[in-house]
């Protein structure tokens, strides 16, 4: 029986590192789509700074942020979209990683939501230009990612707490 725990176990640790990877994995590819230069430039920074100006026109798009923050959203969220999924696929405070990653989601989810019903015809954004928002990407973004975000989350915290009894529970009991 306690070799059977262990195995499930094992499983939910394999499952949370299959999950936590593509998790990471899927950042990493939304920030190289929306930094990636434009099909006639080569890499530069410059080109990189022309593809984050094209991701700005994106996200004035949703028309839910001040002119102000636009760019700055612009230019600082494939940065962090990138570290982000490098911290996940790391596993280092995966409790703070995969949080910050489902508040992230849910953030992009709701302002995907919010567009659909405000009737703005407008490119999505999530993985550079290209997908319009409609019922199929809803669909899309709320029966895997979201999901998957919110699993990997959940998963982090009662692993750890799992880890955290173990341990309490080794240190309180006497040995003989």
């Amino acid at each position: 029986m306690a070799s059977e725990l262990g195995r499930g176990r094992n499983w939910g640790h394999l499952l949370l590192v299959i999950g936590r990877v593509l998790l990471g994995v899927v950042f990493i590819v939304a920030a190289y789509m929306k930094m990636k230069p434009q099909p006639t430039m080569p890499w530069s920074f410059r080109s990189i700074e022309t593809s984050l100006s094209m991701f700005a026109m994106g996200v004035d798009s949703y028309q839910i942020l001040p002119p102000w923050a636009v760019s700055l959203v612009a230019h600082w969220l494939p940065v962090f979209e990138l570290i982000l999924g490098l911290w996940l696929i790391a596993g280092v405070a995966l409790r703070a990683s995969s949080l910050v990653a489902a508040l992230l989601i849910c953030g992009f989810f709701a302002a995907m939501i919010s567009a659909y019903q405000r009737g703005l015809t407008i490119s999505c954004g999530c993985f550079g230009p290209g997908e319009q928002i409609g019922p199929k990407r809803l669909i899309e973004e709320g029966a895997l990612l979201l999901p998957l975000a919110l699993a990997v989350c959940l998963a982090a915290f009662f692993i750890k707490r799992r880890k955290t009894r173990a341990l309490l529970g080794s240190a309180v009991t006497p040995s003989a």
